[in-house]
């Protein structure tokens, strides 16, 4: 007799597929999907609308919010002077240093605590922090004479939906838009 042969067949569709697991994030960047549902100028008033979502049972799993019109924020937080860098050098390499002479202590042998190789390494740590944090800021030659923080930031989040539950989402979102301030946002 002959062998019976079964097909399966795979049912995909924008949340699986060969880079997506089922039911998961994708592990490749893919440009995000859905229909929009609602735009914020900022994060937190997109965050509030999700979890607004996620407090009345709405499927969440089929929403993202999607930042647009990205932009690089740096902050500048200070001057950089020859006395700072040498601080900030000293006390990273000390971190440093520290780590690696708790790690020596434990191999160790003897009686007692082993102090000696802490101390080592934290003075190795700090000579080497100054060292590499002086030749550094030497070889810039004055050019960034600051220290900054970056941010990335978006101009408007937008909250897209699955087009299976994008009518109803964005009925929710415009129910909660309607809200005076004083209700909070969220129920639940």
């Amino acid at each position: 007799m002959g062998a019976v042969v079964a097909e399966v067949m795979e049912v995909s569709s924008p949340f699986s597929g060969p880079d997506r697991p089922s039911g998961g994030p994708p592990r490749l960047p893919t440009p995000p999907s859905g229909w929009p549902i609602g735009s914020y100028s900022r994060y937190e008033e997109a965050q509030r609308a999700v979890d607004h979502l996620a407090d009345n049972d709405f499927p969440v799993e089929d929403v993202t919010i999607v930042g647009v019109d990205l932009m690089l924020v740096e902050r500048v937080t200070g001057r950089l002077t020859w006395g700072r860098v040498l601080g900030t050098g000293a006390a990273s390499g000390a971190w440093f240093g520290l780590f690696v002479g708790v790690l020596l202590s434990l191999f160790t042998s003897g009686p007692g605590p082993a102090f000696g190789p802490i101390l080592v390494g934290l003075v190795t740590g700090v000579v080497f922090g100054i060292v590499f944090a002086a030749a550094g800021y030497a070889s810039a030659r004055g050019v960034r004479d600051f220290s900054s923080a970056s941010q990335l930031v978006a101009g408007r989040y937008d909250v897209l939906c699955q087009p299976r539950n994008a009518e109803r989402g964005r009925d929710m979102l415009a129910r909660l838009a309607m809200r005076p301030p004083s209700e909070g946002g969220t129920t639940g």
